[in-house]
């Protein structure tokens, strides 16, 4: 196994492991819905369903239309990834990390997708003024980390690719 495919199937294992153990938990232990407060006012462990996808888009469509949608979604998604995926570096580590987050937070809202119709949801923050970012899990948290990762990736290669071509025009 290469370098950067162990890198993919451990962070792969890792985060489907924590998004899909977090949300049985939560499953388990908060009725629906629920709430539960950690930092009361800013931080609360809730237990909300999302049929939709981010923001509770397309959350009114039929059952089966909607489902059908995002799971091709999803398919497709991780098609391009496992694409991009191949064309990394045998040991470009930092970007297979990043595909991997983003892939595995993927295939954690298409489990819950294809077992349960919609996706748990249960970390709620409130923001000022009473406002509330939207639920959301660890499966949305991997995605997230995954892409700035591969965009801090993208610039400190573009700063490298670009100091060196300056370097080649003093040189000459």
């Amino acid at each position: 196994m290469t370098p950067k495919l162990r890198v993919l199937v451990s962070t792969l294992a890792i985060t489907i492991a924590l998004d899909q153990g977090t949300k049985a938990l939560v499953d388990a232990k908060i009725g629906f819905p629920g709430r539960v407060p950690v930092l009361e006012g800013f931080f609360y462990i809730t237990h909300v369903r999302n049929p939709g996808a981010a923001f509770g888009l397309f959350a009114q469509g039929p059952e089966e239309l909607r489902v059908a949608f995002f799971i091709a979604v999803s398919l497709l998604a991780a098609l391009v990834i496992l694409s991009f995926f191949r064309q990394l570096a045998p040991g470009d580590h930092t970007s297979a990390l990043g595909l991997g987050l983003i892939l595995g937070g993927a295939i954690g809202n298409l489990i819950d997708r294809v077992t349960r119709k919609e996706v748990i949801d249960f970390l709620h923050f409130r923001l000022w003024g009473g406002r509330s970012w939207p639920d959301f899990n660890l499966a949305d948290v991997f995605i997230v980390v995954g892409v700035v990762i591969l965009l801090i990736e993208l610039l400190a290669t573009e700063a490298e690719s670009r100091a060196e071509d300056a370097e080649t025009e003093t040189d000459s």
